[in-house]
């Protein structure tokens, strides 16, 4: 094992961190899993963007790790057998600065999306967007988010009455829809407890009102059906859950209505496409980040009912929100 050569002093140590390579598969089994009986903050960070591979898990801890914890660690990511774990003992107050470094401002047209760590100015009739990392995906920094931001953006001179924001994350996009269309109903849901309590947290540092959350499985929740059919339907989260999802959210979207869709690899968008194609929707702009594509398709012109009850198939760790 390996230990940074830091020159601190016991009474200096406040926690530590454990860290190992992971891929991106490894860290969302992480990031979805709620029954880890570790006794450690574990945190995932995408070490090169378009890099599927290139993941880092940082497990922070309260005491300097044992044999035991150490194994338990490692056993978490298969891919990094064979690889000595990084162990650096941290003092008081670096959990929030590690949290928040290497996360510079994320410019898309009207928004700048900064965390605590970087503040930072809104430009000229733009809006600034306080979104510090935490235990919910989307600060913006990823090519995902920072494309939807783009997307939207780009649907400024459209009227839209009714949005919402599936597997909302952190609640960013939900609160740049807010900020494009104030006069909106907006719902942001997601299937994740934590993410709306976090998207909460979030509209309250950034002064958002008027924003209905709610815990849901996809769109399958009675208060969603009935504040629909939206306008604007906006979904970043994988791509086995919009096939999956493909004729639940064409269902709550009003006839002619814009669907935003991302999470999904450039080598998974025929899928994608031809699921929500099935369901009378037509694509009609594709922004492609890299290995990521950002879609935005048109609801058939009639609304579209589903034929056959939901299928759970490809559902699971659809919280996993980029």
């Amino acid at each position: 094992m390996s230990a940074d050569q830091s020159g601190l002093t016991a009474s200096e140590v406040d926690s530590w961190r454990v860290s190992l390579p992971c891929t991106r598969l490894e860290a969302e089994a992480i990031d979805a899993a709620d029954d880890l009986v570790i006794d450690a903050v574990l945190m995932t960070t995408e070490e090169a963007e378009d890099d599927r591979e290139r993941w880092r898990l940082d497990a922070y801890m309260e005491h300097e790790p044992d044999a035991a914890m150490l194994a338990a660690i490692v056993a978490l990511v298969p891919s990094a057998a064979g690889t000595a774990p990084t162990i650096t003992p941290l003092v008081e107050q670096d959990w929030v600065a590690l949290s928040q470094e290497g996360l510079e401002p994320i410019r898309e047209g009207r928004f700048v999306v900064h965390t605590s760590a970087h503040p930072t100015e809104a430009p000229d009739g733009g809006r600034a967007l306080l979104i510090d990392a935490g235990r919910a995906f989307g600060t913006g920094h990823h090519a995902t988010t920072s494309g939807c931001l783009a997307m939207l953006d780009g649907l400024a001179d459209r009227r839209f009455d009714r949005i919402i924001d599936v597997g909302t994350g952190t609640g960013v996009l939900a609160f740049a829809a807010a900020f494009l269309w104030p006069e909106a109903t907006i719902v942001a849901t997601d299937i994740d407890p934590a993410a709306v309590e976090v998207t909460h947290v979030n509209a309250e540092a950034n002064g958002i009102e008027d924003i209905a959350l709610l815990v849901a499985d996809g769109a399958l929740h009675d208060d969603i059906t009935q504040r629909g059919p939206y306008d604007l339907v906006i979904a970043n989260i994988l791509a086995g859950p919009l096939v999956s999802m493909a004729p639940e959210l064409a269902a709550i979207a009003a006839p002619g209505g814009a669907i935003v869709l991302a999470g999904l690899l450039e080598t998974q968008r025929s899928q994608v496409v031809e699921a929500f194609q099935a369901c009378g929707c037509s694509l009609e702009a594709v922004d492609r980040r890299g290995d990521w594509s950002i879609l935005r398709l048109a609801a058939g012109a009639t609304r579209f009912v589903p034929a056959n009850p939901p299928d759970p198939k490809g559902r699971d760790g659809w919280a996993l929100d980029l």
